[in-house]
């Protein structure tokens, strides 16, 4: 039966090579193939991926540093020379608060005027002015003092020596600090000494002193000068006869209100509680002529009340009726 030619190794056409086992086998897809497109794609895709994130981890980090750095690296915007702050626009303009206006009174509801209380007046009761052992106890010659020929005022006490004290008296207890200190102090602002010329006297010895008058001026001479036993402002321990030791005036004239510790007596007792209990044309009122040597303690609130108002004598202060003679 008849074949194919096969040819034979001989003749000139090569013959087919045999594969290596050991050589991997090629493709059978052809390079243009969907296949193969899909793989070259996908390394793309990765290869991008990749980039993508070493790119991504670098920048954030470097990006992280700076933002870390920053605070240390720039001043605050505020400090910074040039700097020019935004404008805000006018939507965001804070606006000024508006002053408040009070408002205006109506004509028909005035507000009414301020009305300060009243000062409080000096109490003329806190003291007795009846009681010969109250401090402003009131004797003229229309007020006797109560069972004159017994009575002895209370706390009477002995003048200390450092006060010139030529016949012995004694004062009350608070008249004589009183006194003492009015002392010192005309001893500082005048320069001379005082001297505590008569003060406290009992019932027996103001008899002795007016009768002394009687004999020489009468009873109606006496009566002007000395006041009548049970009548006198030294038996309520509250007076003192006050003269000096250089101007040579005695009670027996008024020369001493011309000398500088009687004008400085007459403008600064008030001080220290006392009054000058016989003014100078205060007769018709207080019963005495001008005594200038004559002062009389009532404590500093009295005294200072009378300076204050210029009212002179107690009569006037108190209201009572003058005294320019005895009753009877």
């Amino acid at each position: 039966m008849a074949t194919d030619n096969p040819q034979t190794p001989d003749d000139h056409a090569p013959a087919p090579r045999r594969r290596d086992a050991r050589s991997p086998s090629r493709s059978t897809e052809r390079p243009g193939s969907p296949e193969t497109r899909r793989t070259v794609v996908r390394r793309r895709v990765i290869a991008v991926s990749t980039i993508v994130i070493v790119l991504s981890l670098f920048v954030g980090g470097t990006v992280a540093a700076v933002l870390i750095a920053a605070p240390r690296i720039l001043p605050p915007a505020a400090n910074v020379a040039g700097t020019t702050s935004a404008v805000p626009s006018p939507s965001s303009t804070p606006e000024l608060p508006m002053p408040a206006v009070s408002p205006v009174p109506t004509p028909s509801s005035p507000s009414p005027p301020f009305t300060p209380p009243p000062p409080a007046g000096f109490d003329k009761t806190q003291l007795s002015i009846d009681d010969p052992n109250s401090y402003w106890f009131v004797v003229n010659k229309l007020r006797p003092i109560p069972d004159a020929e017994n009575f002895v005022p209370n706390e009477l006490s002995d003048i200390p020596s450092d006060i010139p004290n030529p016949n012995g008296y004694q004062l009350r207890l608070t008249p004589l600090a009183a006194l003492a200190a009015m002392f010192v102090a005309d001893k500082n602002e005048v320069g001379t000494q005082l001297v505590a010329q008569s003060g406290y006297r009992d019932y027996s010895v103001q008899v002795k002193a007016y009768q002394y008058y009687v004999g020489i001026d009468g009873v109606a001479g006496a009566d002007k000068t000395s006041a009548r036993p049970g009548f006198s402002e030294h038996q309520t321990g509250l007076a003192m006869d006050i003269l000096d030791t250089t101007s040579g005036c005695t009670t027996d004239f008024d020369c001493f209100g011309k000398t500088a510790s009687g004008k400085w007596l007459a403008a600064n007792a008030y001080r220290f509680g006392y009054i000058l209990r016989y003014p100078a044309d205060k007769t018709a009122i207080t019963g005495y002529e001008y005594e200038p040597w004559h002062f009389r303690y009532v404590g500093t609130e009295l005294s200072t009340e009378m300076h204050n108002t210029g009212v002179e004598t107690l009569e006037e202060f108190f209201g009572l009726p003058a005294a320019p003679d005895y009753a009877g």
